[in-house]
């Protein structure tokens, strides 16, 4: 039996890769390719797909909201997230939005394909660091940082504004109005207990939540 895989990611570099490394297996195929929330969502409700290997960070909607909106219609599809962000920025959110599996791409690359086919089998991959991270959320102290007081959404604008990403790009690449993206970083910063962008920048720094916010 081979597993059929839907990549989704907004680099083409990254969805060849990973049809190559397919390739060589006995038991998995890249049967399908979307580049943006759009077309995960045509290809998603066209047919059944045995494993999503998703990006977080592509055109149109995409996220931690494409994965509750896959969930939502597609109760029992399989997702594996594979990101460029670092499992303290979104692994314990994505996998609590419905994802079976997270991996950085700058991780393990030998974890790639057992991955894919635990939670391309029905199981859930939680890779040691992702289960240290798991613990320590579910712990008594573990939701006392305030970055855990932000929703999802003031967390994907806060990541972004950390980058040095403009409000009007925030704006465009999340599909929000302007206003709504200031709105999110006036919440950010009460609920924070921060004065200033560079106060957010230093909170990243001290806890590790600095990345890259493409893919």
């Amino acid at each position: 039996m081979k597993y059929e895989v839907l990549v989704a990611d907004d680099h083409a570099i990254i969805r060849d890769g990973l049809k190559k490394i397919l390739a060589d297996t006995d038991d998995l195929v890249v049967a399908g390719e979307a580049a943006n929330g759009t077309a995960v969502m045509d290809l998603i409700r066209a047919r059944d797909w045995d494993l999503l290997v998703l990006d977080l960070s592509m055109p149109g909607r995409s996220g931690l909201d494409l994965i509750r909106l896959i969930k939502a219609e597609k109760p029992k599809q399989a997702i594996l997230i594979f990101s460029m962000h670092h499992e303290e920025q979104y692994a314990v959110r994505a996998i609590r939005a419905g994802a079976s599996g997270y991996l950085s791409k700058e991780g393990d690359s030998d974890l790639l394909l057992p991955a894919m086919r635990k939670v391309a089998a029905g199981g859930v991959f939680i890779s040691p660091k992702v289960a240290e991270l798991l613990a320590t959320d579910i712990s008594p102290n573990g939701n006392s940082l305030p970055h855990k007081l932000l929703t999802n959404r003031e967390f994907e604008v806060f990541n972004r504004i950390v980058q040095g990403v403009s409000l009007t790009e925030i704006a465009e690449e999340l599909s929000l109005s302007i206003k709504t993206v200031s709105t999110h970083k006036s919440n950010i910063l009460t609920k924070m207990s921060l004065s200033s962008q560079v106060d957010m920048v230093r909170y990243a720094i001290d806890h590790k939540l600095l990345g890259s916010h493409l893919g």
